[in-house]
């Protein structure tokens, strides 16, 4: 199993490594305007670029996760992809639907991605907190729940784990709180010199985590649940596994 592959990464690695994006003064519809709401309405032709530019272990925990669900897609399975974006995880987990004959459901709000959704089964553009689930194999949360209001996020999980199948599984990958004291010093710098090293710009960098005010809630420590086996961790950001 993954355990902890990312914890205590040295060197950053990633595809957009040692060069500018052209997203590193990105901040839609407020450039300017620091004490704007982040939003990804508007942001899809950016946001793979992007995302690899803020967290560069994006494409190692897409991977990941990829190889974690086929263990638990049955053949003729039912995958669900909540807040798909343009489709990472779903083009990483091509091969294994294919194979085994499963569907992948890709649900995400925001226009803009599910227009744009570039991976296999079918995008819906719905809310990932109110959508009508049914019994499932797998379910991907990738980086979503830090996005919904905690009463929100803490019904869904409800949820999922009301209709996850026996012998099926939750895949989360989110943000979690810090720990305290100086670690959570340590932590912090460790992600901002991530993002330096993968060419953002620091003021970009400090605008779009005030921008994050009030709209990203990481993960509280426990908040999945005791039977939550972390997977991957890298600084904050963490991989967990729940199994049906």
């Amino acid at each position: 199993m993954f355990v902890s592959i990312l914890r205590g990464a040295r060197r950053v690695t990633g595809e957009a490594a040692g060069r500018k994006t052209g997203l590193n003064s990105v901040m839609i519809g407020a450039e300017q305007d620091k004490r704007q709401d982040w939003t990804f309405q508007g942001f899809a032709p950016q946001f793979d670029a992007h995302v690899r530019e803020q967290l560069p272990w994006y494409g190692m925990a897409t991977e990941s996760v990829a190889l974690i669900a086929r263990h638990y897609i049955p053949r003729r399975g039912l995958v669900y992809d909540l807040g798909a974006s343009t489709g990472n995880v779903g083009r990483a987990l091509a091969p294994t639907l294919t194979e085994r004959n499963a569907r992948l459901v890709a649900i995400d709000e925001v226009p803009d991605m599910v227009k744009v959704y570039n991976g296999p089964g079918r995008a819906v553009m719905a809310d990932v907190a109110r959508y009508p689930y049914k019994p499932f194999d797998v379910a991907v949360c990738f980086l979503v729940l830090m996005f919904l209001p905690v009463p929100e996020r803490r019904r869904l999980l409800a949820t999922l784990r009301g209709k996850v199948k026996p012998g099926g599984a939750i895949i989360v990958v989110d943000k979690e709180e810090s720990p305290g004291g100086y670690p959570a010093t340590v932590l912090s710098r460790l992600t901002w010199d991530c993002k330096l090293r993968q060419g953002a710009e620091p003021g970009a960098v400090m605008r779009k985590e005030l921008s994050l005010s009030g709209v990203q809630r990481p993960l509280y420590r426990g908040e999945l649940g005791p039977d939550a086996v972390e997977v991957f961790r890298f600084g904050d950001f963490a991989g967990w596994l729940i199994e049906g």
